[in-house]
């Protein structure tokens, strides 16, 4: 007698159930995780913050879309950043389930669990994502826009041009990249005769306008800002160097994807010895434009992302690496087959669980171990202390809250985080900070801040020219989450006090 586990079973008759249940579960992994042991917000989601605090239609950082959402979670928290952590993972649930609609509509709804199981291994959704930003936002619109395209082009559903011209308008104020991935929907659809059919309305006309509607602000600031051009192209010099550039983000893309390989050459036949007992995943045949749909948003924007960053010397993926790399599991399920034999049942659990709980495992030991070795973790800075230190220090000298804050800009963005929402001035690049200027931050006052090199708390050489007759504080020292080896944060910082107007 057959034997059939209860999650294979689950996968044939509850296929929403089982991606329910997966994709809430890694959404709280985390949420949990971060608000255990990050004590401050990690890579620039200060800056995001800050920035998102001005509401500026646009900045230096891009379109204003993320920023403003950021900041909304932020102050709908109570002003605690775990609305940002949870606004990060709501984009998650939401990417993980369009993906789910998308590949039920191609593949059928069990093998279209199986397709979300394996994108959840690829590194860039199976590692944080806590760290809220354009990049992170752009995956859920990224994945309602594939669903709604294969709406149009593949089932014919005209009702669908009015919600993929919403995820078009919002996608355009959350990347500059967005327009990269536009223009390959476009080519999809002019180089496919269904997609020409689809085009020769005149829904395309009314969605185009709704498009422009949305992002008309964004594009009226760019033509202000003189900031609608492109990058400058390379030299022909400098082109081996931006080809090895790109190829060399292409390989990480690949090697974000060794989960999906793994678990590939676990469930094939070398490793299985009952492989005629290894249960069954069926799903209806596919029809060839759908194959061709899946493949080319599978290969092409990974492709034409490496190759445009490479050729504009980017430092990640035009469109970033969850839009280039989100339909890659379902890639892989229509290549398998109409019938996919789950073989090594146990064991493809046990790689899949770890693939998924590694990128957890190593943020807690990386938190806890690295000090040790000298090194520093930046997510253990205390910001609520250092936040609450400088404005109550302002306060009490002055009798107002803390206006402004600037100096060093990881120190700064975390104070800019305190309950008086201080502005940011990036003393090194005010250009990028338009609404506080240097004479602006001297009329109003202050608090510059920097890492104390001394006891005596001496400003660095540029932040001295900078502010004139700065009068240096104690430095004031705090701990880390875990000191281990390294010495204590000690903060210089100096009070610019408000001029009279």
């Amino acid at each position: 007698m057959r034997f059939t586990s209860l999650i294979i079973e689950l996968i044939r008759a509850r296929p929403r159930l089982i991606v329910w249940l997966v994709i809430l579960l890694q959404a709280a992994l985390w949420f949990v995780v971060p608000l255990l042991l990050y004590r401050s917000p990690p890579g620039d989601l200060a800056t995001v913050l800050a920035f998102g605090r001005e509401y500026q239609v646009g900045t230096d950082l891009g379109p204003p879309l993320p920023f403003w959402l950021a900041d909304i979670a932020f102050r709908a928290a109570g002003s605690h950043i775990f609305g940002v952590y949870l606004l990060a993972q709501l984009c998650s649930i939401v990417t993980f389930f369009t993906l789910y609609l998308l590949a039920r509509a191609v593949v059928g709804g069990q093998q279209a669990v199986l397709a979300v199981l394996l994108t959840m291994t690829v590194v860039v959704f199976s590692s944080p994502g806590v760290e809220f930003g354009p990049l992170v936002l752009a995956r859920p619109l990224w994945a309602l826009l594939l669903l709604h395209s294969w709406r149009l082009i593949g089932q014919g559903r005209r009702s669908a041009w009015f919600a993929w011209s919403i995820e078009a308008g919002l996608l355009l104020l959350t990347m500059p990249a967005a327009i990269l991935l536009l223009l390959l929907i476009a080519g999809f659809a002019v180089a496919t005769a269904r997609g020409r059919r689809t085009l020769m309305s005149f829904d395309p006309l009314f969605a185009l306008l709704v498009v422009v509607v949305l992002v008309l602000p964004y594009l009226i600031w760019l033509i202000r800002a003189d900031a609608f051009v492109l990058p400058p192209l390379p030299a022909l010099a400098d082109l081996g160097a931006r080809a090895a550039h790109g190829g060399a983000l292409l390989g990480r893309l690949l090697l974000a994807l060794s989960g999906i390989a793994i678990l590939i050459a676990l469930n094939s036949g070398w490793f299985s010895r009952n492989g005629e007992d290894a249960p069954i995943i069926y799903r209806p045949p596919v029809v060839s434009l759908g194959r061709r749909f899946v493949y080319f948003f599978a290969i092409v924007p990974a492709l034409a992302g490496s190759l445009v960053s490479g050729l504009f010397a980017l430092d990640h993926v035009a469109g970033g690496s969850g839009a280039a790399l989100l339909m890659s599991g379902l890639a892989v399920i229509v290549a398998s087959g109409d019938l996919i034999h789950l073989r090594n049942e146990r064991v493809l659990r046990l790689v899949w669980a770890g693939a998924i709980a590694a990128p957890a495992i190593a943020v807690v030991a990386g938190a806890v171990f690295l000090p040790w070795t000298s090194g520093e973790v930046t997510t253990s800075l205390p910001a609520t202390m250092i936040a609450q230190f400088f404005g109550d220090s302002f306060a009490r000298r002055t009798n107002q809250p803390l206006p402004a804050v600037t100096g060093d800009e990881q120190l700064a963005g975390l104070i800019a985080l305190g309950a008086a929402r201080p502005h940011l001035l990036l003393d090194a690049t005010p250009e990028r900070t338009p609404w506080l200027t240097r004479e602006k931050f001297n009329q109003g006052g202050g608090v510059v801040v920097w890492r104390a090199s001394d006891t005596v708390g001496t400003p660095p050489a540029e932040i001295a020219r900078h502010f004139p007759g700065l009068v240096p504080e104690v430095p004031q020292t705090f701990d880390w989450l875990v000191n281990g080896r390294q010495p204590l944060l000690r903060i210089g910082w100096a009070i610019v006090r408000p001029k009279a107007p």
